[in-house]
C-alpha cells in the first residue's frame, strides 16, 4: 500500500535547509512557567476567607449527607423488624 503526498512539491520550513540546525532567530525564547519574582509564601492568614468558608460549607454538606444517608437506613432497619 502506498501513501499519496497530498503537497506533490513539499517546500522546506521557512529559514532552514532539508537537514540540519535551526538559525537561532527561529526559535521561540525558554520560558520558565513562573512570574520573575516567583511565588509569594502561602501562609494560613494569607487564604482568601472566601475559600475558607467555601470548605467549611462543603465539609457541612458532606457530613449532613451522610447522617442523612445513615438516617435513611436506621429508618428502613426498623421497618423491616416489624
Amino acid at each position: 500500500m502506498t501513501v499519496n503526498n497530498p503537497d506533490p512539491e513539499p517546500r522546506p520550513a521557512l529559514g532552514r535547509e532539508r537537514e540540519g540546525p535551526v538559525p537561532p532567530g527561529l526559535t521561540p525564547p525558554a520560558d520558565s512557567g513562573t512570574p520573575p519574582g516567583g511565588y509569594p509564601p502561602m501562609t494560613r492568614d494569607s487564604t482568601p476567607v472566601r475559600t475558607r468558608n467555601r470548605a467549611k460549607a462543603s465539609v457541612a454538606a458532606v457530613c449532613a449527607l451522610v447522617l442523612l444517608v445513615a438516617a435513611f437506613f436506621l429508618a428502613y432497619a426498623l421497618v423491616l423488624m416489624l
